[in-house]
């Protein structure tokens, strides 16, 4: 059940609030949550029910194992306790390593060694690698503040709420467990309405560009895998996947948080224009923040962060840029783009470095001011869109003729993709991306209320324009079905 299908908007979406507005007015102060948690079973368990018993078994186990960290039901050693967390973060990883990457290792250690493997017939099970990165969060979370959540229905819904479970963003605990448990639950119909706003926004993202460029990036890909590109074949492919991404992903981000504004639940913000950075610091500032949130506080920091020295820094931040590749998905393209930006970030870093220990570098860019940073984002552009070619290739193969074709030129095949269609959502979709106001930034102050948890003031819209803006949200569902309804991006990781 995509967000950007009909069943969804005209039948699960309305019944779910319904629902959920209704429970809100029983005494029993859960019921609401209780409600919510059992429809996003129903969402998840609706596209494959053989997923739902090892999400049941993930949350039994992690709830279990967090009661076990809990000081007042624990009675054995620091030490036994910190082996409690240490065999259930690696239960946990062990859980994901069989699911997504057991035939990535067999066929590996088979090409390394050349000794037949075992081929696994597993099913990878959807958002597993979203919702077992937010245990793992949790579980650590419990393990320094020594408490858990005692609550088992809250730490359903943490886990499984529909709007974030299948593609993100990924949640902390101490962010969302506050806004279940609270005694005073109602919907505002100005935060409502910001909702709908958000919703239309991303579904708009989603229907009108992502999917516009999607088959042309998928053509060129597809090709590339037996032929060689042309320039211009290869950097139309590449940048209609830049654009197809971004907005894919984007989208659904933006989706995810109106969809939880409906519920007067905030989700975190997870995109903030980073296709405007002037830097690759920047960008992975403003890229999927909750997944590079999460790699910096459970990783990065763990591993030293940057405390030991610049070199043991580098060494850092590659091991965690190398493990976000792999994360996104069980191929050595992924490692690639991994390693890329992990050698991105340290070339950033050094840049940095060379310009504070350099008055006259600083005082020759001040003077150049417009110049450097039209300069710096290009840079950084040409960089992310390179690393695109490793993620979305499927094979080293592929990656090479793309690449070859963006920077030599050469061809085996006159594959002529550009198409007039494609091109207009294309260029549309970027200079969005370059020169546009983001989405939280469309809803004056939204950022900030989504930090706070306050609500409106007053309603942003009113009578006709409510309407009006239910019609877009129908009219662009209706245009999704037409065109056929495409997964999100996300949905594969």
């Amino acid at each position: 059940m995509l967000f950007n299908s009909a069943v969804f908007v005209f039948f699960y979406l309305p019944v779910v609030l319904i629902g959920y507005l209704a429970a809100l007015r029983l005494r029993w102060a859960r019921a609401g949550i209780a409600w919510l948690g059992l429809a996003s079973i129903f969402f998840y368990g609706y596209w494959n029910p053989a997923f739902l018993p090892l999400l049941a078994a993930s949350i039994l186990f992690n709830y279990g194992a967090a009661r076990l960290l809990d000081d007042t039901l624990w009675k054995g050693s620091p030490r036994a306790r910190k082996a409690v967390l240490v065999a259930a973060l690696a239960t946990n990883l062990l859980a994901l390593g069989y699911y997504k990457y057991a035939n990535f290792l067999s066929s590996s250690v088979a090409g390394i060694t050349g000794v037949p493997m075992p081929v696994f017939d597993v099913l990878l099970p959807l958002g597993i690698s979203f919702y077992t990165f937010t245990q793992i969060a949790y579980l650590v979370d419990t393990y320094k503040a020594r408490k858990s959540e005692r609550s088992f229905v809250a730490y359903v819904l943490f886990v499984t709420f529909f709007p974030h479970l299948v593609a993100g963003p990924i949640l902390h605990h101490s962010e969302m467990m506050p806004q279940f448990m609270r005694e005073s639950r109602r919907v505002p119909l100005a935060l409502a309405i910001e909702g709908l706003l958000f919703f239309a926004c991303g579904l708009a993202k989603k229907v009108l560009i992502a999917d516009s460029v999607a088959r042309a990036a998928d053509r060129a890909f597809t090709l590339a895998e037996t032929n060689l590109l042309g320039f211009v074949d290869s950097w139309f492919g590449a940048l209609a996947y830049t654009t197809q991404i971004y907005f894919d992903f984007s989208g659904y981000s933006d989706m995810a948080i109106g969809l939880a504004l409906l519920f007067a639940i905030r989700l975190p913000l997870n995109f903030n224009s980073p296709y405007q950075s002037l830097s690759i610091i920047d960008f992975w500032r403003r890229w999927h923040m909750t997944l590079s949130r999460f790699l910096r506080d459970y990783l990065y920091i763990p591993l030293g962060g940057g405390r030991h020295g610049r070199v043991r820094r580098h060494l850092n931040l590659m091991i965690t840029m190398l493990l976000g590749g792999l994360w996104h998905g069980a191929s050595w393209t992924f490692v690639v783009w991994g390693g890329l930006h992990g050698l991105y970030l340290q070339l950033n870093h050094a840049w940095r470095h060379l310009t504070e220990k350099s008055p006259r570098l600083q005082a020759a860019l001040a003077r150049h001011a417009r110049a450097a940073a039209l300069v710096s984002w290009a840079l950084t552009f040409l960089a992310v869109v390179t690393a695109w070619v490793f993620f979305r290739a499927e094979s080293f193969t592929g990656a090479a003729n793309v690449l070859r074709g963006m920077f030599a030129g050469a061809a085996t095949i006159d594959a002529r993709l550009v198409d007039a269609h494609t091109a207009f959502y294309m260029c549309a979709g970027l200079l969005l991306a370059f020169l546009a106001r983001n989405s939280q930034q469309l809803i004056p102050g939204l950022a900030e209320r989504i930090v706070r948890g306050a609500a409106p003031d007053r309603p942003l819209l009113q009578g006709a324009q409510v309407g009006m803006l239910v019609f877009l949200i129908a009219s662009l569902t209706l245009v999704s079905v037409s065109w056929g309804t495409n997964e999100f991006i996300y949905f594969n990781f």
